[in-house]
């Protein structure tokens, strides 16, 4: 199979980077690495990627905010959005600001593939027998109001009648299963 394809990898995850860049290589995409924002835009100007797979939480700014970003100098790039904490909120503004798909890791390189060349949503989707539970429920509407509040933990916490500190420690837990 040969892609012919140039694939932007944007994750501060380097061990994630360097399998995903092994597997995508081997399937014939030409993949370029970036592990912040910066980097990824630099990689961007230089040679606009064809794909981009872009992890929503980097170590020092939100793939949320780079998608726009992305997209205004690459505009035909197809974005494919990767967390490992995902929530309602963040799915639905990811395909709001351009992105083709969203998935949850952990992931591998097929379903990465796989989620590019979907065209269209699968109306044969699982849906659950049973509600999520309230600790998702907390989880998934703190992750609204902080989107709502681009990011800022001192004005989500306010938001949220909640101490800074204590929603600080709520934000490094990872997300809650439903």
């Amino acid at each position: 199979m040969d892609h012919n394809e140039r694939l932007l990898i944007v994750d501060d995850d380097e061990m994630f980077c360097h399998v995903m860049q092994r597997a995508l290589t081997r399937r014939g995409y030409e993949v370029s690495i970036a592990h912040d924002a910066d980097a990824a835009m630099a990689l961007v100007r230089q040679a606009p990627p064809d794909l981009a797979t872009l992890d929503l939480k980097l170590e020092h700014s939100s793939g949320l905010k780079l998608l726009p970003e992305l997209l205004t100098v690459a505009p035909d790039c197809r974005v494919v959005v990767l967390t490992g904490y995902s929530s309602i909120a963040t799915a639905v503004e990811a395909i709001k600001l351009g992105a083709v798909n969203y998935l949850c890791k952990p992931v591998d390189a097929d379903e990465i593939v796989t989620a590019f060349d979907r065209e269209s949503g699968d109306p044969d989707i699982d849906i659950a027998d049973n509600p999520p539970s309230i600790n998702r429920v907390t989880w998934e509407h703190i992750q609204k109001v902080l989107q709502e509040h681009d990011g800022n933990i001192s004005a989500t916490a306010r938001a949220l009648g909640m101490h800074r500190r204590t929603l600080q420690r709520k934000l490094q837990k990872r997300p809650v299963r439903r």
